[in-house]
């Protein structure tokens, strides 16, 4: 088949028609089944109510300076660069995401499984997790392009089948992020509103919404009510930072016409529970790279 099951009920419908939509989200923000970890009730009280919470130290600086060094080892690597999971910038050509980085690099693979992560993303999806997509940003000075206002959980649920937004991100800062060099800028407490987005998706999408996403992004009209409804907050703070974000969050970062570069490891966390099925609103699952479907459990 080339859309969802019949038996798999879509309850956050999208790309059907020529007119967006608000859902009422009815899934949990924060689930429970997992009692202990490293975040504190405050940390999980904040993340159910904004849909997100920082982490201001998940790594120290001898840490920093070693996935940058790891960051600088993958771009400078032709190899890597000639690799399909390699997407660059649309006008500069220069690197904008390295994907499957948790397959192709040992050191991030031991940051998935490091309890202060692993147990994290276990708290707040209440389950066993798995990796859904891993990759590096980097948004280089003068040249690094934004992303749109945008739900991740519109395009996993559409395209890669995710049935729930039963899953986290976690995006950790390599370089620091000011509110001037293309900071991530989040909408506190809209993740409880799915907006069904307009339009169809056309065949193998990812190719160029990896580089600037056009199918699958609210209207103007929607980001004003959601922005004047819920206002919007930035991520900024020394390298080492973590941001952890509902994968309905709404989203969106600016270009950065900065010198300073902004990178980052980010990392999504789907529960096992939420295993994906046949998309919603595409013919066919994206690539393995972009969206993984083995649901087997990350242990440490």
């Amino acid at each position: 088949m080339t859309v969802a099951d019949v038996t798999t009920q879509d309850r956050y419908p999208t790309r059907r028609g020529t007119e967006s939509a608000f859902i009422e989200r009815t899934d949990p923000v924060v689930w429970p089944g997992v009692r202990s970890g490293p975040a504190s009730a405050e940390d999980l009280a904040a993340h159910d109510e904004k849909g997100f919470h920082t982490v201001p130290d998940l790594l120290s600086p001898a840490e920093v300076q070693e996935y940058w060094q790891e960051l600088d080892r993958l771009t400078r690597d032709p190899e890597v660069r000639a690799d399909e999971r390699t997407v660059v910038e649309k006008n500069s050509g220069q690197v904008r995401s390295l994907f499957e980085v948790h397959r192709t690099s040992e050191l991030i693979a031991g940051l998935v499984r490091d309890p202060r992560v692993l147990d994290r993303a276990r708290q707040i999806l209440g389950s066993d997790v798995y990796v859904h997509q891993s990759r590096i940003n980097y948004m280089p000075g003068f040249k690094g392009s934004g992303f749109y206002w945008h739900s991740d959980f519109e395009t996993w649920h559409a395209e890669d089948g995710l049935p729930a937004p039963r899953a986290v991100s976690m995006s950790v800062a390599l370089t620091d992020n000011y509110p001037f060099n293309g900071g991530l800028m989040v909408m506190p407490g809209a993740q409880r509103t799915y907006v069904s987005c307009a339009g169809r998706t056309p065949g193998d999408n990812y190719k160029s919404s990896l580089k600037e996403q056009k199918v699958g992004v609210p209207g103007e009209d929607d980001i004003t009510r959601l922005g004047y409804e819920h206002g919007i907050e930035q991520f900024t703070g020394p390298a080492g930072s973590a941001l952890w974000f509902d994968s309905n969050t709404m989203h969106g970062s600016g270009n950065n016409i900065t010198p300073f570069p902004r990178s980052n490891i980010f990392i999504v966390f789907n529960s096992v529970h939420n295993a994906p099925v046949a998309p919603f609103a595409a013919e066919r699952p994206r690539p393995e790279f972009v969206a993984a479907r083995d649901t087997a459990p990350i242990t440490r």
